[in-house]
């Protein structure tokens, strides 16, 4: 099986958000099961910098604007992935990111950037392609960068392939004035309801949902819940039009990088068995960041992009109450300046009580999942979220509020989940400041009152199973569904289906 895993980003390489994380890890764990399956990325400075190993493939022409670019292949070393590289000097080798500039603004010709990987995807899967001796029976289209992908294969090319597209978050949807259309190359006899017009703009997103053969989210509950007004923002309707083709999977965490057994960036290693190891991490970080070093005091845990959709403006009017009751808290992100400047303001006033750090930093994300007792994530919608899956691998017990992936992975604690051991963290009753410093109250006082539990709540998270081999198997049996056909496996690999 053939698959091309169309993406604006992959970590290592570039990395924006989840999306990155995803693209890193699920071709590696398709790979591991036997799939040939080749990453295909804009060639950014920061892609073209770390594939040392780049070599020409071809030549691919007629492209919109501007006609030409070359298509590199090379490496990422830590999985050995081929991952084959648009070259387009002009088009995507500038400073600042692979959305907007170093000022924040969207590149004005964003429509065009990423039209262009759309377009190759579809150029590499259908008769046309340049490379002979490699074309895909699968092209998974990531999020709206790639959405157009679908409607250049079955209008333009004319591929046999077939299409998949991974929905990360509705809330991007890639909307642009029909002027882009000519520019483009996209017939304009499908500018309707019925295909990639939205409101009168054109929708990469939307394409990419009526197109693609076939639809996947990141969590089971966020597939239903898109299908409403409330998250599908305003694609609800197809999405439910194409309901029995929509399939929610869970994604996994790269264990290899996020395991606190093996973690380099832990001052100690500690696991499930052996949790005696998370003290020393938790007043190693209290150290770093100046709060008070106190083994006692509950450390609540942020790392995140402050924005509404985050829920944290919901921590604000909650937090010196949290303070003045014992415990402490640090912060890890950035985002809206209102947001930013509340909790440095609660900072300025909570010295050796209240860290923030503005920006990003990859070992303090790490640092703080490991060091902190409790992990805060109030989103008001998530589609999967990975940091939750990394405070249960961490014995990090998350707070989170009840959607998307936050409600597939988070079991809250009650008398009967904690009986059955499917306890590993608290949920909010709703989104807001006043449930969830309820919820917040209620892991306080297990963590206070009553050491064993909170160490079975830990383990139970510690011992899930939150690799991508469980996730991977479902993509693959969503490949399967689209070729008609069962893909033979390796062998090791048969009981875990």
């Amino acid at each position: 099986m053939r698959v091309l895993f169309a993406t604006s980003e992959v970590f290592p390489l570039i990395k924006t958000g989840g999306l990155a994380d995803v693209s890193g890890s699920l071709p590696t764990a398709l790979q591991n099961l036997g799939v040939d399956i080749r990453i295909l990325v804009p060639g950014y400075p920061a892609v073209l910098n770390q594939l040392d190993d780049l070599t020409h493939v071809a030549m691919l022409k007629n492209l919109p604007v501007i006609e030409n670019a070359e298509l590199l292949m090379g490496t990422i070393l830590d999985n050995d992935i081929n991952v084959l590289v648009i070259k387009a000097t002009g088009l995507y080798e500038r400073e600042g990111g692979p959305y907007v500039d170093a000022n924040g603004q969207e590149w004005l010709d964003n429509p065009v950037r990423f039209g262009i990987l759309s377009k190759v995807a579809a150029i590499l899967s259908g008769p046309h392609s340049p490379i002979a001796d490699w074309q895909p029976n699968i092209v998974h289209c990531n999020d709206w960068q790639t959405g157009l992908a679908p409607a250049y294969m079955k209008l333009v090319e004319h591929s046999k392939a077939k299409s998949i597209i991974s929905l990360h978050n509705m809330a991007f949807q890639g909307c642009y004035a029909p002027s882009w259309l000519p520019t483009l190359a996209l017939p304009s006899t499908h500018f309707t309801l019925e295909g990639f017009e939205y409101h009168g703009q054109l929708s990469f997103l939307k394409a990419g949902i009526f197109y693609a053969d076939t639809i996947t989210t990141v969590s089971p509950s966020y597939a239903k819940e898109i299908q409403t007004p409330a998250f599908g923002f305003g694609l609800e309707g197809l999405l439910s039009k194409r309901g029995n083709e929509l399939k929610g999977i869970l994604n996994g965490i790269e264990t290899d990088e996020w395991n606190p057994e093996f973690d380099p960036h832990l001052i100690k290693t500690y696991s499930a068995t052996k949790l005696a190891g998370k003290k020393q991490v938790k007043a190693a970080l209290q150290e770093r960041l100046g709060l008070h070093v106190d083994a006692n005091a509950p450390l609540l845990g942020v790392v995140s992009r402050l924005t509404h959709q985050k829920g944290l403006d919901m921590l604000v009017p909650i937090l010196q109450q949290l303070v003045n009751a014992g415990c402490q808290f640090a912060l890890l992100g950035s985002g809206e300046s209102s947001l930013e400047h509340a909790f440095r303001h609660l900072a300025v006033n909570n010295p050796g009580k209240v860290s923030v750090t503005i920006g990003y930093n990859e070992p303090l994300s790490h640092q703080i999942m490991a060091g902190c007792d409790m992990f805060l994530m109030p989103s008001r919608f998530e589609p999967c979220g990975l940091n939750q899956l990394y405070g249960l691998a961490y014995g990090t017990p998350p707070i989170v509020n009840a959607t998307g992936g936050l409600a597939d992975s988070v079991v809250d604690t009650n008398i009967i989940t904690f009986k059955n051991k499917t306890a590993n963290g608290f949920v909010m009753s709703e989104a807001s400041s006043a449930s969830l410093l309820s919820c917040i109250k209620q892991a306080l006082n297990v963590f206070n009152n009553d050491a064993k539990a909170w160490q079975q709540i830990q383990k139970n998270g510690m011992l899930q199973n939150l690799s991508w081999d469980k996730s991977a198997l479902e993509y693959l049996a969503e490949y399967e569904k689209l070729l008609g056909k069962e893909f033979k496996i390796k062998d090791s690999l048969k009981l875990a289906r």
